[in-house]
C-alpha cells in the first residue's frame, strides 16, 4: 500500500495538495491524529478488492498532540517495517507570506490564543512539525506561488513520475532574491558572460533566442553545461538507488532572468531523454514556472 502523508505550516497550501491527490484517485483524510497511522494502515491492508484501498494519503498538521509529533520518526520507522510505501510532502512558506495570507483570508491560525499572536503561533509551528520536515521526501516551498501553480506541482511531481524513479526539477533563480529553500543542489553560474550588460539583450530572457545565440556563442557557456550535465549523470542514479523520489536541482545567476534559465532549460532538455518527469521552473519569470514537456 501507499501512503503519502502531506504536512506543512498551516496557510501553506496542504488543502490544496491534498485536494489535488483526492482528485487524482488517492484516499484522503485531513488532520489524521498521529496515533491512528498504524490502525488506519493495518485495517486497509484487511481490505480485499474491490474495496481494499491502494493509495492513501493524509494531513498530518500541529493541531496534533506535541508528544505524537515529536515521536514521529519513531513512527513513521514502524510504518516502513510494516512494508508501506510512505512519502512524505512538506510545504512551507516564508513567514511574511504566510502572515500576509492569514490577514487576507481572516482565518484564525489553529494554535494562536489570547496570549499567543499570530506570529509566534507560525514560529512555534514551525519548531512543532520539524519532524516531519526533516523526513520529508519532497519539500515545496508556496512562497509566491499561486493555488493553480501548486496544483500543477503536486500533480506532475508526485503524480506524474513512475514509481521507484526520480522526479527531477531544475529551477533557475536571482541570488539577489535568495537561494530557494527547497534546493537540494545549488549550482552558481554567475561566472558565464552576462547578457544584460548588452542592451539589446536586456529586454529578453534566457528562454529567447537572441540570448540564446549569445550565449551559446561562449564557450564557458557550453562548458558549463556539458559539466553539470556529466556531474549529474553521475549522481543522479545514486540518489535513485538510495530509495530518493525527488530531487530539485536550483541553478542561480544574479537576477534570475537570463544565464540561469538558459542553463536550466538546457539541463531540462537532456534529462527529459532519460527520466520520464522532469520539470523546468524559472523562479523569477512567473509567466514560465512549471512547465512540464514529458
Amino acid at each position: 500500500m501507499k501512503l503519502i502523508i502531506v504536512s506543512g505550516r498551516s496557510g501553506s497550501g496542504k488543502s490544496t495538495a491534498l485536494h489535488v491527490l483526492e482528485d487524482l484517485g488517492f484516499y484522503c483524510i485531513d488532520n489524521l491524529p498521529i496515533g491512528l497511522l498504524f490502525p488506519l494502515t493495518r485495517e486497509a491492508a484487511k481490505q480485499t478488492a474491490p474495496t481494499r484501498l491502494g493509495k492513501m494519503a493524509v494531513s498530518i498538521d500541529a493541531r496534533n498532540l506535541s508528544a505524537e509529533l515529536a515521536n514521529f520518526e519513531e513512527i513513521y520507522r514502524s510504518l516502513r517495517d510494516e512494508h508501506v510505501t510512505v512519502e512524505i510532502i512538506f510545504l512551507d512558506a516564508d513567514e511574511q507570506s504566510l502572515l500576509q495570507r492569514f490577514h487576507a483570508t481572516r482565518r484564525k491560525h489553529p494554535l494562536s490564543n489570547d496570549t499567543t499572536s499570530l506570529r509566534e503561533a507560525i514560529s512555534n509551528e514551525k519548531m512543532l512539525l520539524e519532524p516531519l520536515s526533516k523526513l520529508s521526501d519532497l519539500y515545496i516551498n508556496t512562497t509566491g506561488m499561486s493555488m493553480y501553480e501548486l496544483r500543477d506541482m503536486v500533480k506532475q511531481r508526485v503524480v506524474g513520475r513512475k514509481d521507484q524513479e526520480l522526479a527531477l526539477l531544475f529551477q533557475s533563480f536571482g541570488f539577489k532574491h535568495g537561494v530557494p529553500l527547497d534546493s537540494d543542489y545549488v549550482f552558481d553560474v554567475r561566472c558565464l558572460p552576462n547578457p544584460y550588460w548588452d542592451n539589446s539583450l536586456r529586454q529578453f530572457v534566457g528562454t529567447d533566442q537572441p540570448v540564446i545565440d549569445f550565449l551559446e556563442k561562449e564557450p564557458a557557456s557550453r562548458k558549463m553545461v556539458e559539466d553539470l550535465t556529466a556531474f549529474l549523470e553521475s549522481w543522479l542514479p545514486a540518489f535513485a538507488d538510495s530509495n530518493r523520489s525527488y530531487m530539485t536541482i536550483s541553478i542561480g545567476c544574479t537576477g534570475g532572468q537570463h544565464r540561469s534559465v538558459y542553463v536550466c532549460e538546457q539541463l531540462g532538455q537532456h534529462f527529459r531523454t532519460k527520466y520520464s518527469n522532469v520539470q523546468v521552473r524559472h523562479t523569477e519569470l512567473p509567466h514560465l514556472q512549471n512547465r512540464d514537456e514529458t
